[in-house]
């Protein structure tokens, strides 16, 4: 085995709440002996990290507010540290700028598509280096991934948020998120708000729009708010940007508008999904008594969501009263995946209302259709893990909007039962591209967003029932570059409301104006290499080197492509060569085998023991991963070579074995103390009493993978399911309990959600082979083999990392026998002739694992008692393993064409990992199949839990008779 390098040990950066008081609107108030809180945890640090310095830059232009925030942190400690910051954003706010100090200088980063900056992240961690990630993850929060922090040195980090400001009576509303910056020994405020501003109490006061103030953070007040003057006139201004002009306007319209007639039918679509703990109940019951006294009398059609929807329920409303409603939506425990756009319209309901956070996690994410007059409004009473773009989206498409209900329920109320304002526009020749933004309708203001072919293309609004107004004269804006994307975030929202169909546009946006949103992340590398090996255009000062050096690269590639069909053409032949091959049957000699004896393989040296180890001696680390490494390689050349030799003087046929084979599997038995307290529950008590040991386990993944393995030992398949669809819910961007997910789906017999999950995961990690191997297989799985090819193809075509070196001919099995079962007749036409040659077999064995960077090894001892693994790859009686998989994730396959009849034992063997398992063991799922590839074929798939390394298990059992 390859020795397994330590995982850095990784540094917690919390953003305490940096970004949201921002969107507060409550008055400043200086706290008397403020004590600030670590900005930086670091886990395992001897000293705690040091915010040296934080320096706020504000500016403001038509209504729009840039907050540029420059950190700098300082690393007591004797060692390096890696670090990852956490903070959310309120809703409308932006990133649209992130810096990180390379060689002394502050190096801006540029847009990458999600999947491709965690990709590149990790491989370049796994180097032992890594570059600044800013990504956002779950609603509105964003993770900044940086390394080094260096022992005894400092690292600054840069980054610029955009929002429309919000509006008063007075004016716009300013503020400074401030509570971070009250932990750093040096602060600096700059504020540019225009020279109408004269605002605010000394020593903190605007004059003629200006501020500069220095200071230490304890002097600092938890907020600073000032009012900056705005007109009640329509105002519009033009800037240039990249070529292209683009308008924003500010529209005065009335703020308080009309109370709107409730419908008497009325559909509630109530988020029941794990994730439904996170949302302020009280509140939302709160909105709801408001609403039903608006509505008075009427029914409501009630649909609970989550991985799959509840039955309709019906409930009247009697003078306002819901009580048994209420009732109905107490009982709704938590659980299950958020499927929130799994639900079927009723033709009478006129109005629908969505309690949910948005975050949705499981099935399609297109609405169904409504039909024409049906509203939909959606509530969050979330905060920051809210998806208030989603939820807009939706909302605004069908003729409704989104409330967001904090803590003034009086107001959510209001803008609920508001009569939506009309808005028309009339553009003329030369406005692409119109966008309405009515988040400050409350406050008396619209935003008009458009792109124009020239400054002075026409343009009229009207407002209700109002006359047409043309727009005034335009306004050149002076300062005006950070605000053109303003309009298309509100662009990006309409396209959110199916980000699967439309995800290539939405990144194409994101990308232009260079915005972190859920489909592209910012990156910053160290070197131009850097650069060019993963294909990211950089920074401008790089960028004509880049471009030189890049147009060279994409011709080497177009080359390197080619040579890797031919090479995967002249290795499917050399299995070929294997598969017609007669091997012998009878009692081999003694000296060509590999006695299985209960000892484990040689084991490769221990990792280094700490991080401070590895970062000094680095080269030796290196040497001491190939020194095993090529003594691994000798002995499996040596017994493959020996074997072989024996093959060559047998004369046994290699027909396939006619006898019958079955398959004895190991089942897993969970071991928890909370798993063997669930199993002595009768049948009828198992859910509830996992929902009263839920809230305890929320954060454990083998908790849901357990009960689920109960619930369906029970015969409660819905249920299991349910249970296992938490595993969704989690971690949104966690690839690797995905894929756990995924696996799990396939074994309970439900493919189809399984490609559904898969496809995810492939859009989260495109440049792992297994992403599109998952797929093609879960595809075959639940019928439809005409979809399976070209992922599994894809998986032989494409180049892929060295790690993954062998998966390629595992997924052309799979693809020729697929073919070769499938009836009718499969289009094949896309595929290389030299590589549709189906091989069917009397055994297989295939292993796989959710871990990256970890070790499993499979082996397969036959009934001559000689073991196949990573070190005798070519047994006497021609079993054939597959190359090994150091890096993670498998698969290890084990073929045998002509089995010898006796007795087959399969064992899964337990390295180790280089990283921390998102099960707390890593999961190992094992196929099991006789007769591949023919008529007879028969299949048995289990998944099992390794916690321990050298963990070494009995998967089950071939017999040949």
């Amino acid at each position: 085995m390859a020795a397994l390098r330590p995982r850095l040990i990784c540094a917690t950066l919390l953003l305490l709440t940096a970004f949201v008081g921002l969107a507060q609107a409550r008055p400043s108030k200086v706290i008397r002996n403020f004590r600030p809180l670590p900005l930086l945890q670091a886990a395992g640090a001897e000293q705690s990290i040091i915010l040296q310095q934080a320096c706020i830059e504000a500016e403001v232009q038509a209504g729009i507010a840039q907050t540029r925030i420059t950190l700098e942190f300082h690393n007591p400690n004797r060692r390096v540290m890696e670090g990852e910051l956490q903070f959310p954003l309120a809703e409308g706010q932006q990133i649209t700028g992130f810096a990180l100090d390379i060689d002394g200088q502050l190096r801006e980063a540029v847009p990458v598509p999600k999947d491709r900056g965690r990709q590149v992240f990790e491989e370049i961690t796994r180097r032992g280096v890594d570059p600044g990630l800013l990504e956002q993850t779950a609603g509105n929060q964003l993770r900044l991934r940086i390394y080094p922090l260096p022992a005894g040195g400092s690292r600054r980090v840069q980054l610029t948020v955009r929002e429309p400001m919000a509006l008063s009576s007075g004016g716009w509303q300013l503020r400074l998120p401030l509570q971070f910056a009250s932990a750093a020994a040096q602060v600096q405020l700059q504020v540019d708000a225009g020279p109408t501003a004269n605002t605010g109490k000394a020593p903190f006061r605007l004059s003629d729009g200006h501020l500069a103030w220095q200071g230490s953070g304890r002097q600092l007040p938890p907020q600073l708010q000032w009012t900056v003057p705005a007109p009640r006139s329509a105002q519009m201004q033009v800037a240039a940007w990249q070529g292209e002009h683009y308008l924003l306007a500010q529209l005065p319209v009335l703020a308080a508008a009309a109370p709107r007639r409730v419908p008497q039918q009325v559909g509630l679509l109530w988020d029941g999904s794990g994730s439904a703990g996170n949302r302020d109940r009280a509140h939302e019951f709160a909105l709801l008594d408001r609403y039903f006294a608006a509505m008075g009398e009427g029914s409501v059609a009630l649909t609970v969501l989550r991985d799959q929807p509840s039955p309709v329920q019906r409930f009247r409303i009697r003078n306002g009263d819901w009580s048994a409603l209420r009732q109905a939506l107490e009982a709704v425990q938590p659980d299950g995946a958020s499927a929130l756009a799994h639900w079927a319209p009723q033709p009478d309901v006129r109005e629908y209302l969505l309690f949910s956070d948005g975050l949705l996690t499981y099935g399609d994410e297109q609405l169904p259709v409504l039909a024409a007059g049906q509203r939909l409004f959606a509530v969050s009473s979330a905060g920051a893990r809210t998806d208030a773009v989603r939820l807009r989206g939706w909302s605004e498409a069908h003729g409704g909007r989104f409330v967001s209900l904090d803590a003034d329920v009086d107001d959510a109320a209001r803008r609920l039962l508001a009569a939506p304002l009309d808005v028309q526009v009339d553009a003329g020749r030369g406005v692409q591209e119109v966008v309405i933004d009515r988040r400050s309708e409350a406050q008396g203001w619209l935003w008009l967003h458009a792109k124009l072919a020239a400054r002075g293309a026409p343009l009229r609004v009207r407002i209700g029932e109002g006359p047409w107004l043309p727009l005034p004269a335009v306004t050149a804006a002076a300062r005006a570059s950070f605000w053109p994307d303003c309009g298309h975030r509100r662009a990006q929202q309409q396209l959110a409301a199916d980000r699967s169909s439309n995800r290539e546009a939405l990144q194409r946006v994101s990308q232009h104006f260079g915005l972190v949103r859920p489909d592209t992340s910012l990156i910053v590398l160290e070197t131009l290499d850097d650069y060019l090996r993963y294909a990211i255009r950089p920074p401008a000062p790089l960028r004509d080197a880049y471009d030189r050096r890049f147009a060279r690269q994409v011709a080497d590639q177009q080359a390197q492509q080619r040579e890797r069909i031919d090479s995967i053409a002249l290795q499917w032949q050399q299995r070929r060569d294997w598969w017609n091959r007669s091997w012998p049957k009878g009692t081999p000699p003694q000296a060509t085998l590999e006695i299985a004896t209960g000892a484990a393989p040689p084991a490769p040296p221990a990792p280094a023991a700490s991080m401070a180890a590895f970062a000094a001696a680095p080269m030796a680390e290196d040497s001491a991963m190939a020194r095993p490494m090529a003594a691994r390689a000798r002995r499996a050349a040596a017994a493959s070579e020996r074997a072989s030799d024996s093959a060559n003087k047998a004369q046994a046929p290699a027909a396939a074995n006619e006898g019958e084979l079955g398959i004895q599997l190991a089942a897993w038995q969970p071991d928890s103390e909370v798993a063997r307290r669930l199993q002595q529950a009768p049948a009828r008590e198992l859910y509830a009493r996992y929902l009263a040991e839920r809230a305890a386990h929320a954060d454990s993944s083998a908790f849901f993978l357990d009960v689920a393995d109960l619930l369906l030992q029970r015969g409660q398949r819905e249920l299991a399911l349910r249970v296992l669809s938490n595993l969704a819910e989690m971690e949104l961007d966690n690839r690797h309990l995905l894929r756990v997910l995924g696996y799990r789906l396939q074994q309970a017999g439900a493919p189809a959600l399984a490609a559904q999950v898969f496809a995810r995961v492939l859009a989260m990690s495109p440049e792992e082979p297994q992403s599109y191997r998952d797929l093609g297989l879960a595809l075959a799985e639940a019928g439809h083999p005409q979809q399976a090819l070209d992922p599994l193809y894809q998986v032989v075509v494409r180049p892929w990392d060295s790690r993954f070196n062998g998966i390629a001919l595992i997924a052309l099995d799979e693809l020729t026998t697929l073919v070769a079962r499938s009836t009718p007749a499969l289009d094949t036409q896309g595929i290389d002739p030299r590589l549709r040659q189906a091989m069917p077999l009397d055994l297989r064995v295939v292993l796989s694992w959710d871990a990256d960077n970890s070790d499993m090894d499979l082996w397969v001892t036959d009934p001559n008692g000689e073991r196949a693994y990573y070190g005798n790859r070519l047994t006497y009686q021609g079993g054939q393993m597959s190359q090994d998989f150091t890096g993670g994730y498998g698969p290890e396959q084990f073929s045998l064409r002509n089995a010898k009849p006796g007795k087959y034992k399969v064992e899964a063997n337990y390295f180790g990992s280089r990283q921390q398992l998102v099960t707390g063991a890593t999961t190992l799922m094992l196929r099991l199949s006789t007769h591949w590839g023919t008529p007879q074929q028969k299949d048995q798939a289990v998944t099992m839990r390794l916690k321990d390394r050298k963990d070494t298990v009995l998967v089950g059992e071939f017999e040949v008779r």
